[in-house]
Order: structure tokens, then C-alpha cells, then sequence
């Protein structure tokens, strides 16, 4: 008796976090935080992360992070901004957060990758770079070996 009211709570809820996860995506340039997200879906910032984290395996900021990052690594094939406008244009307010959180998920440097990315690319229809060169979610990159 008490699993039917369960299962529609745990469908609301993953609803919601759908809804938090397109916002995310539609919105990775602008200064979002937990708090903001949570209030727009009715929940407290605590119980979003824990089931945003049991739901998609990384916490809204990871996630939030990797869409930043991801949109960072098609501005920076392109070549025509400079590491720190790319930095701002996806959202982020530090250069030394962005350059970490960037060589974590990709395992380069950002300017590294700005300057090897565009030739490595050359040629290749965006949307197979984009695939080709998907930063890796949930893990950190492998060190390279020297």
C-alpha cells in the first residue's frame, strides 16, 4: 500500500532533476550554484545533490562543470578567443578554477589544448570532434606518460 505513493514521490523526483539537468545544459554559461537550482524545483540544496548525485553518478556541480568544459573545448578548437575569454564566455568567474577543473576532465592544460586541438581537428566535421574529443565524465583523465 505504501509503495504506490513511494513510486510516484521517486518519479516527481526524477522529474525534477531532469528539469535541473536541462537547465543546466541550457543554461552552463550563467552563474547558476545549487541553492538557485534547487529553489527552482521546489528542494533543499542538500537532497538535490544527493539524489542529483544518485540519479546521474556526479554531483550538479561536476555536472555543471563538465557542460562548461565540454562548450570550452569547442571555442577552443575553433582558435579565434584566447584561453581567458573562453574561460569567461562559458561561465566561469576563475581562470584558476576553469584551468584545473579543465586539465582534471581533459588532461591538458587549456592552452595546451588550444594549441594542439586545432590541428588535430582539421578537417573533421564539428559535430565528430565534438564526439572525437568529449571530455571524460565521472573520472579524471589519465595521466600522460612522458
Amino acid at each position: 500500500m505504501t509503495s504506490r505513493p513511494a513510486a510516484a514521490q521517486h518519479l516527481s523526483d526524477l522529474a525534477r532533476l531532469r528539469r535541473v539537468r536541462d537547465r543546466i545544459d541550457r543554461e552552463y554559461a550563467q552563474p547558476l550554484d545549487v541553492e538557485a537550482l534547487a529553489r527552482g524545483v521546489n528542494m533543499s540544496a542538500g537532497h538535490l545533490s544527493r539524489q542529483f548525485r544518485l540519479a546521474y553518478g556526479e554531483s550538479p556541480y561536476a555536472y555543471l562543470m563538465t557542460r562548461r568544459i565540454e562548450r570550452a573545448m569547442a571555442l577552443l578548437r575553433r582558435g579565434d578567443l584566447s584561453v581567458t575569454e573562453v574561460c569567461f564566455a562559458v561561465g566561469c568567474a576563475s581562470l584558476g578554477t576553469f584551468s584545473t577543473r579543465f586539465t582534471e576532465l581533459v588532461g591538458v592544460p587549456p592552452s595546451t589544448y588550444r594549441r594542439d586541438a586545432t590541428r588535430a581537428t582539421a578537417g573533421m566535421p564539428p559535430c565528430v570532434a565534438k564526439q572525437v574529443t568529449r571530455p571524460i565524465r565521472n573520472r579524471e583523465a589519465r595521466a600522460t606518460e612522458p
